[in-house]
C-alpha cells in the first residue's frame, strides 16, 4: 500500500475528529471504470450529447429516447464495482461518530460499498419516479418498446436524477449545507470544484472554521483554498490514509 507520510498534525486532528463531512464527485466513480457523464458516448449514442438528453425538455420531446439512454447507463453500471476508495470511506465512517457522505454521483456505488449516511445531491439512477405525481417506483415493466407508466396516475416514469434546469432536492441540499457548516473536517474527493452548488460546500465549511482536505488526481480551483491537498487517486489515497491514521496505532 502507498505510504502517504501524512503531516503529524493532520493525523492527530483526524484521530480526534467527531464530525466529518465528505463530498465525492465523478473522479471516484471513474476509478471503478465508469464513464463520467460527459465522456464520449458509444455505439448508438455517439450521435447525441449527454446534455441534450438530460433535461425535462428532452423527456417531454421524446420520453422513449431519454428512457432508453438511462436504461443503457444503468446496464453499464451493472458491470462495475466499488473501488478501494469507496470501501475506505465506509471504514472512515466507522471511526468518526458523526460522519456524513455527500455525493454528486448518481451510480449508487457508495451504497453498494456499504455506506449508509449518504446525501445524494443529484439523485440515484437506480431509482425511478413518476414524472407527474413524483411517486417512486421500486419495479417497472420489462417492456422495451414503451416507457413504463406510474401505477397511480398513469404518468411516465423517469429516472430519479437531477436534470439540467431542475433544482437539487431541497432536503438533500439543506442537509449537505448543514453538514458543511457544522463539521470539524471537510473532505473534497474526486470532484472538479466547479459544479455548483456542491462546489460551495467546501468554502462554507472553511468559513465556519473546518479544516478542508482535498483528495484529487489534479489540482482544482479549490486547491489554493484547502488546508491539505493529497494528490493522487482516491482509491489509493484513502486506504493509505485509513491505514496511517487509524490502523497504525
Amino acid at each position: 500500500m502507498r505510504a502517504l507520510n501524512l503531516p503529524p498534525d493532520l493525523v492527530t486532528l483526524l484521530r480526534g475528529t467527531v464530525k466529518l463531512a465528505a463530498l465525492t464527485g465523478a473522479g471516484v466513480s471513474q476509478e471503478s471504470g465508469l464513464r463520467t457523464f460527459r465522456d464520449a458516448q458509444t455505439g448508438l449514442w455517439k450521435q447525441y450529447k449527454p446534455e441534450d438528453l438530460a433535461s425535462p425538455e428532452a423527456f417531454a420531446r421524446d420520453p422513449k429516447l431519454v428512457w432508453d439512454w438511462y436504461a443503457w447507463r444503468r446496464e453499464a453500471i451493472k458491470s462495475v464495482r466499488p473501488n478501494p476508495g469507496h470501501y475506505a470511506l465506509v471504514e472512515i465512517a466507522q471511526h468518526i461518530p458523526n460522519f456524513i457522505l455527500i455525493t454528486q454521483n448518481v451510480d449508487g456505488l457508495h451504497r453498494m460499498a456499504g455506506s449508509r449516511n449518504i446525501l445524494e445531491l443529484h439523485g440515484n439512477i437506480q431509482r425511478v419516479r413518476c414524472s407527474d405525481c413524483y411517486t417512486f417506483a421500486e419495479t417497472w415493466g420489462d417492456d422495451t418498446e414503451s416507457v413504463p407508466h406510474c401505477e397511480l396516475c398513469g404518468g411516465f416514469l423517469r429516472p430519479d436524477v437531477v436534470w439540467f434546469g431542475e433544482a437539487l432536492p431541497r432536503n438533500q441540499l439543506e442537509a449537505a449545507v448543514e453538514a458543511a457548516r457544522t463539521c470539524e473536517v471537510f473532505f473534497s474527493i474526486g470532484t472538479s470544484g466547479v459544479v455548483q452548488p456542491a462546489a460551495s460546500l467546501a468554502h462554507a465549511a472553511r468559513n465556519r472554521g473546518a479544516v478542508v482536505v482535498e483528495v484529487n488526481a489534479e489540482p482544482t480551483p479549490l486547491t489554493p483554498k484547502v488546508h491539505y491537498f493529497l494528490q493522487g487517486k482516491s482509491g489509493e489515497i484513502l486506504p493509505a490514509l485509513v491505514d496511517e491514521v487509524w490502523n497504525s496505532r
